[in-house]
């Protein structure tokens, strides 16, 4: 059977009508087929459905979608869409630049985002930042990721963890500095995540327990104490670091940006939400 051009175009107003679809099954195959033959006159419309899409699934195949496109074209799209007032069109501009993986979209990754308010947008921030993340900026963003210890509930800090566990060792100095801030659950949440750096496969939930342990007692790492786990429980919870997170183990060139107008400088960077 010979495909035609008119044959070719119906496809594509077919696909591109599926997005719109009320049933998310037929959207997830929208985006397949999209993804499938990809055509950069699809990206604009990809970007678009990305920023209204309910439907996680969906999502990450329109992202997956995008990624077959050309770099070329994405990127622009993707570099003004983090800078979009929609939550959800930032959060999924840094995830997809997250898998797109190419640094030039490292000054979008501004000091904004990397704090904003609503924590998608953040996550997205921190998982797009360690990947794109240039040599020798790595414990300047550790810095900065320091600053939300303590933030949110157990998936935006088991998050934050993963994050700054990507950065290795260049961590160290921001988190050690951070098990000794005054708040219960900063010094927890920095204590946590120094054991995942140490022991990856402890999971989160032990590494927290321990922490708490330890926060309980009054030290850090390396003044560990006596009592009961029990005992220690009860102490964490009244000093304030339940909060820390529970049951789940851790899996697994342009200018400006966070390296010169953000994390490196310690000046606010406004571009963004």
């Amino acid at each position: 059977m010979t495909v035609t051009g008119h044959d070719t175009d119906t496809d594509t107003a077919r696909a591109l009508r599926g997005l719109e679809d009320d049933r998310a099954s037929v959207r997830l195959r929208a985006a397949l087929a999209i993804g499938s033959t990809p055509d950069p006159r699809f990206v604009g419309t990809l970007v678009e459905r990305c920023a209204v899409e309910p439907e996680f699934f969906v999502r990450d195949m329109l992202t997956w979608a995008l990624t077959r496109h050309p770099v070329s074209v994405t990127l622009p799209r993707l570099l003004r869409e983090v800078r979009s007032d929609g939550t959800r069109a930032r959060s999924q501009a840094l995830h997809t630049l997250s898998k797109v993986g190419d640094r030039r979209a490292w000054p979008a990754i501004t000091r904004a985002l990397l704090t904003d308010a609503d924590d998608e947008v953040a996550r997205s921030a921190w998982r797009a930042a360690v990947v794109l993340v240039p040599e020798g900026e790595e414990a300047a963003l550790a810095a900065l990721l320091a600053t939300q210890l303590g933030r949110g509930g157990r998936e935006t800090r088991l998050s934050l963890s993963q994050a700054l566990v990507a950065l290795g060792d260049a961590m160290t100095p921001a988190v050690d500095a951070a098990t000794r801030a005054p708040e219960p659950l900063v010094r927890a949440h920095a204590l946590a995540t120094q054991r995942l750096l140490r022991d990856p496969d402890a999971g989160f939930t032990l590494a927290v327990e321990e922490a708490k342990r330890v926060v309980a007692l009054g030290g850090h790492r390396g003044h560990g104490g006596s009592g009961s786990p029990g005992d220690s429980a009860d102490s964490a919870d009244s000093a304030g670091v339940t909060g820390v997170g529970s049951g789940v183990s851790v899996g697994s060139g342009v200018s400006g940006g966070v390296g010169s107008g953000g994390v490196g400088s310690g000046s606010s960077h406004e571009e963004g939400p």
